[in-house]
């Protein structure tokens, strides 16, 4: 006769063979009292897994940045290349006076180049020799997105003009007195862009992959140093200058610091109905946890300024969060910013 303890399951197997079961047992304890509820990896259901930045991580990259957030990890790594703008359809030449500025260049000329990729082995499911996955271009999309509404860079950055009144002394000698007439005749214009091509790699996924790729990103950026570039007259072409002490890479400018935040809602019924049953609200979930939810809420705040700033916020699925829940979670998300502050600093 079997004893009772060879009839008793390990967690591990408890896990795979009813996860759902599985995680409302920890969320649901019998006895409160004794057992707190927690989730399966022992953290409070509002509970964030902290950020580890290291910036500067690959030699040949403008600007680089690896994140990791529990058992997700990403790294990112941004060059840029220039685009003419002789190669560039139905171009406009954008008001150089500073009456207006036309961030429609980033987007309308492609500037901002994201691209995700889940790397083999990141996770069981991700195997080598296939297409690109739904999830990885669903993740450039949306980092895609977020690029251009956040507003974080100017195409005042990613401009390369010539401009006769700067340009002597640049590229070939040229004898004074034609500088002058050129300089006369011609004004500043916009010769050339940067293009940033901004590359996103998992090679490491445990859940939550659009916060901790945007994360990367976003140190990634802040990183990036571009050499001086000038119009080059004699060779028409665009020339970088050599760093030197005096003619460092310009860093570039950031305009705030938008985080994101996403939370999963895990309900105690398989298919639970509108308004019954219990529920509970994952924050930064992993990935047993967002295979078995079926809401997700990710929200973009911004506290540079000193008050909390919603950028955006995006809903799949469920009915579960409504303006109440969305108010909390606004507070969870703003305490997640400070904690993403803190690390890149």
């Amino acid at each position: 006769m079997a004893n009772s303890s060879s009839l008793m399951l390990s967690s591990t197997t408890f896990a795979k063979l009813s996860p759902h079961p599985f995680l409302l047992a920890n969320l649901q304890p019998p006895d409160p009292t004794s057992t707190p509820s927690a989730r399966t990896n022992g953290r409070q259901p509002r509970q964030t897994r902290p950020y580890s930045i290291n910036t500067s991580s690959l030699s040949h990259a403008h600007g680089s940045a690896v994140v990791r957030s529990g058992d997700t990890t990403v790294i990112c790594g941004v060059r840029g290349e220039t685009l003419l703008t002789s190669q560039i359809p139905n171009f406009r030449a954008p008001s150089l006076d500073g009456s207006e500025t036309n961030n429609d260049e980033l987007r309308d000329y492609d500037l901002l180049v994201p691209n995700v990729e889940l790397a083999t082995g990141c996770a069981p499911n991700f195997l080598p020799g296939v297409p690109p996955t739904t999830l990885a271009q669903t993740l450039s999309t949306r980092l895609y997105s977020l690029l251009h509404s956040s507003k974080i860079l100017s195409a005042e950055e990613l401009r390369i003009y010539y401009d006769p009144a700067t340009s002597l002394g640049e590229g070939d000698d040229m004898d004074e007195d034609k500088d002058e007439d050129v300089a006369g005749e011609v004004t500043k214009e916009v010769k050339a862009y940067w293009v940033l091509y901004i590359d996103v790699l998992f090679i490491s996924f445990d859940g939550n992959p659009f916060d901790v790729a945007w994360a990367a990103m976003l140190a990634a950026l802040r990183d990036t140093k571009l050499p001086r570039a000038y119009w080059d007259v004699d060779r028409e072409m665009v020339l970088c200058s050599r760093p030197s002490e005096t003619n460092k890479p310009a860093p570039l400018s950031i305009r705030g610091l938008p985080v994101a935040c996403t939370a999963a809602v895990f309900t105690a019924k398989e298919r639970q109905k509108k308004g019954g049953g219990k529920y509970w609200i994952l924050v930064d979930p992993d990935r047993l946890e967002e295979s078995l939810c079926d809401e997700t809420v990710t929200m973009v705040v911004d506290v540079t300024e000193g008050e909390l700033k919603i950028l955006t916020i995006s809903k799949n699925g469920g009915t579960v969060v409504g303006p109440a829940l969305m108010k909390e979670f606004a507070d969870v998300a703003g305490e997640r910013w400070k904690e993403f502050r803190a690390v890149l600093q």
